[in-house]
């Protein structure tokens, strides 16, 4: 999805490896930079010859880290940053200087004895409190949002085999809250972010993967494989609808997104 902060005709120009092959000496920020998703980002914009500034919980902990710091072009380029979801300014190290900023950073817990404050929380006002830090830095042209097809197809409308999601479709929040609070939680953190961007001239896009599956880089066990791994376990369960990508396109399709619409960009 797309939100630009100003009309622009289109880009008829068709080449999104090539022209995001190298970008030697930009500068752009990952928070959840430790994830399974925002590892292989890292990895892929180092390769890309960017520098990378990346927000994790703890940079002292090797648990969280010592996979980051183990990537080609991590020793010239690649900065971990200090960053609390719920702490305002937090984020405002981490963006400074940057032209671009990719918001992965999330919690994903299905079960809590305190859903607002454990998972709502952390996605709604963590997603603002990224932003509000990238609203503070005038180098910054464009902010992409990890969000989840969650936000998308939990409205009530039947996933026939002629449905086609598309850009117009977002889940409905009372329908989320019959499911499950993590797709609540993604719902109002995209809406909330949308509306933000709308209101602070932000360009902003929005990314909704389904599961994303291997390989990994990261040392723990992400959700989506938790599930299958499940099932060789002897578990009988499986949400549904779902539906699985490759870690890797997801990594380059934020990539690609930093430079969809190019002419909005200037030169980054």
């Amino acid at each position: 999805m797309y939100c630009p902060s100003q009309n622009a005709p289109m880009s008829k120009k068709k080449d999104p490896k090539n022209r995001i092959n190298t970008r030697e000496g930009k500068v752009v920020c990952v928070t959840g930079a430790s994830g399974c998703i925002g590892s292989w980002l890292v990895k892929q914009l180092l390769q890309r010859g960017y520098t990378v500034r990346a927000a994790v919980l703890d940079p002292s902990d090797p648990k969280i880290t010592a996979h980051l710091h183990a990537l080609d072009g991590a020793k010239e380029r690649l900065h971990t940053f200090k960053a609390n979801l719920l702490e305002e300014g937090s984020f405002d190290a981490p963006v400074d200087g940057c032209e671009g900023v990719f918001h992965l950073a999330s919690t994903v817990i299905f079960s809590s004895n305190d859903p607002q404050a454990e998972i709502i929380d952390p996605a709604v006002k963590g997603t603002l409190n990224v932003l509000i830090s990238c609203s503070k830095v005038l180098s910054i042209k464009r902010v992409v949002v990890t969000s989840s097809i969650a936000s998308t197809y939990s409205n009530g409308t039947p996933l026939t085999e002629d449905v086609v999601l598309d850009e117009t479709w977002f889940s409905n929040p009372d329908v989320c809250k019959e499911l499950n609070m993590v797709p609540l939680s993604k719902t109002l953190a995209e809406a909330a972010a949308w509306n933000f961007a709308e209101e602070n001239g932000i360009n902003l896009v929005t990314i909704q993967p389904g599961f994303v599956i291997v390989p990994f880089l990261q040392p723990n066990l992400n959700f989506s494989v938790g599930l299958i791994l499940n099932l060789i376990n002897g578990d009988q369960k499986f949400p549904s609808p779902c539906t699985f990508v490759d870690v890797r396109d997801i990594a380059y399709a934020h990539i690609f997104k930093l430079f969809r619409f190019p002419q909005l960009m200037a030169d980054i």
